[in-house]
């Protein structure tokens, strides 16, 4: 039975937010998640994505996962998709969690096979046509096997896609070839997101049309402009905007996600740096390799941001003036929390 859900329309970079847990009692800081969630899309977001596996949803509640949603929608208005994360073992669960995130607002949630279990691919697509039915939000597919322990064919993708159960798909396997290989199944219709920011530009050159990315958490303005350039064809500023991200790339996955983009956003004075337990804070050595490359990109991003954020936008959309966005003092040699404090409060 062909299932029809609402649209939404997916481009550009949209970061997977992290979620900021107060320092002293360990709870939700709904404030901070606001705050993030509006700079990120003051800096030229296409959408935010929140409770993924970057927000730590695993380890969160499910008031908390209601609350976290609900602070995000409140930050953005409708100016972006919400994008909400849905994953469990039991299918059960996994479909009271999607009708959660629809009460709660979401505009999409993003769907991942069932973690441990192992299931076949006719068991993951029962999976997702359950969760469909629970929701009319449309979904997004989540093939994510380093997580999961499954991976999803193509087949699979292109049944569930043209039996309307999922719109989109955010591919974290790294598989360039695959792109191609959906457009053959699925037509240009199925809007393809890279998972993987190391692969994202070599992903859009392959039938991608944007990324659910980890670095844009850092610095969004510039994941922006370089998914922007490919939109307009400057394939060469483009490439100099993935050279200038690589090593950022690279250090924010020494260690296990979230962890160094937790430590990455602590650096910056964005939010409390320590993911929960069983997670713990990003060692010495990452957080020192993140201050070395955070100096230098500074200071690009700053210049992007200003350019997109030195006017912004109230929840109901209506232009305000932005002092802090028009802000151009930097002081060199100042630490990346001083430098952070500058750009970005």
């Amino acid at each position: 039975m062909l299932m029809r859900h609402q649209s939404v329309t997916l481009r550009g970079s949209i970061p997977a937010l992290v979620t900021p847990f107060r320092a002293g009692d360990g709870d939700l800081d709904e404030t901070a998640l606001g705050r993030l969630a509006e700079r990120a899309v003051n800096h030229g977001a296409s959408g935010v994505v929140v409770c993924g596996s970057t927000g730590e949803a695993a380890a969160m509640t499910a008031d908390e996962q209601a609350r976290a949603i609900r602070a995000v929608g409140e930050a953005v208005g409708n100016r972006v998709p919400v994008i909400a994360g849905i994953g469990a073992a039991c299918t059960q669960a996994a479909m009271a969690m999607a009708a959660a995130a629809e009460r709660c607002g979401a505009s999409a949630l993003l769907c991942a096979a069932p973690p441990y279990v192992k299931p076949s691919q006719e068991g993951m697509r029962a999976h997702l046509r359950a969760i469909g039915s629970a929701t009319g939000v449309p979904i997004i597919l989540y093939d994510v096997p380093s997580r999961v322990g499954v991976r999803f064919d193509d087949e699979t993708i292109a049944r569930l896609f043209e039996d309307g159960v999922i719109v989109a798909l955010k591919d974290a396997t790294a598989d360039l070839a695959r792109p191609a290989s959906l457009r053959r199944l699925c037509g240009t219709e199925l809007q393809q997101l890279s998972g993987d920011d190391a692969t994202a530009l070599a992903h859009l050159a392959m039938g991608g049309i944007g990324c659910i990315s980890v670095t844009a958490n850092v610095v969004p303005a510039l994941c922006a402009a370089m998914q922007n350039a490919w939109s307009e064809q400057d394939f060469g500023q483009a490439a100099q905007l993935r050279d200038w991200l690589v090593p950022l790339h690279q250090a924010l996955f020494m260690e296990v996600n979230p962890v160094p983009v937790k430590g990455a956003m602590g650096l910056l004075g964005l939010c409390d740096w320590k993911p929960r337990l069983p997670l713990v804070r990003a060692s010495d050595t990452v957080l020192a390799a993140l201050e070395r490359i955070l100096r230098g990109l500074m200071l690009v991003e700053h210049s992007l941001g200003r350019s997109m954020a030195h006017r912004k936008h109230d929840v109901k959309g209506r232009s305000v003036e932005d002092p802090e966005g028009a802000r151009s003092v930097l002081v060199h040699g100042s630490s990346v929390a001083e430098m952070g404090d500058v750009l970005f409060r």
